[in-house]
């Protein structure tokens, strides 16, 4: 069993009929967690965490008129829950319909860092996941980022972690050392996992290396 990180990039016909500064300016970060598609109905239902501003996306989804319903939980400041009936497009059909490979499941998130851009992670046999590359439209160029055995413990941030960097970052946030202004030093962190303050450092900038490069889908 192997899995694979895909980046897709859309064609301007694949992409949300919005205006693109409306959402560059609105929108960072969209998280697709869970989707249905129903052809019976043509609509589409989906579910996705949101980073942005969230009155100005709320702004963008009243203007569209393919949009049914949608109902905002928010988590922050700039992070909230959106769940989505819209009209199914014939575009949005194609995209999602490209992962409905036989042996093959996708991992949440789906990621949108952008109307053009798109991050996958999927996981199945190799006859799958080359059965994947060729089911998507031919406008759509996929970028295979790491094709490796499925070895990670979950695809969340603090699962690409070691037990020995997850206790650090547990220990300096206990501690004090992110808070704004810090409140806690490095010498404390080390203080509490017992070792050098260089070791502390060194654990603390892997961990957090991995978390940006995770959040950033690399």
């Amino acid at each position: 069993m192997q899995s694979a990180d895909l980046t897709l990039r859309l064609p301007p016909s694949m992409r949300m009929p919005v205006p693109e500064l409306a959402v560059e300016s609105a929108l960072h970060r969209e998280e697709l967690l869970s989707w249905h598609l129903d052809p019976e109905s043509e609509t589409v239902r989906f579910l996705s965490l949101f980073v942005g501003d969230l009155e100005g996306i709320e702004e963008v989804v009243t203007d569209l008129e393919f949009v049914h319903r949608y109902d905002i939980s928010r988590v922050d400041d700039d992070t909230f829950y959106g769940y989505v009936e819209m009209d199914l497009r014939e575009s949005d059909a194609m995209l999602l319909g490209a992962f409905d490979v036989s042996g093959l499941v996708v991992v949440p998130p789906v990621v949108y860092t952008g109307r053009e851009t798109v991050h996958a992670t999927v996981l199945g046999e190799s006859d799958a996941l080359s059965s994947v590359l060729e089911a998507f439209p031919d406008d759509v160029r996929v970028e295979v980022e790491r094709v490796s055995d499925h070895q990670r413990k979950a695809e969340t941030l603090a699962g690409r972690l070691t037990a020995r960097q997850f206790e650090a970052m547990e220990t300096a946030r206990a501690a004090g050392y992110y808070d704004v202004p810090r409140s806690g030093s490095l010498a404390d962190v080390a203080a509490a996992l017992e070792c050098s303050e260089s070791a502390a450092s060194t654990l603390l900038r892997t961990a957090e290396a991995e978390l940006v490069d995770a959040a950033l889908r690399r």
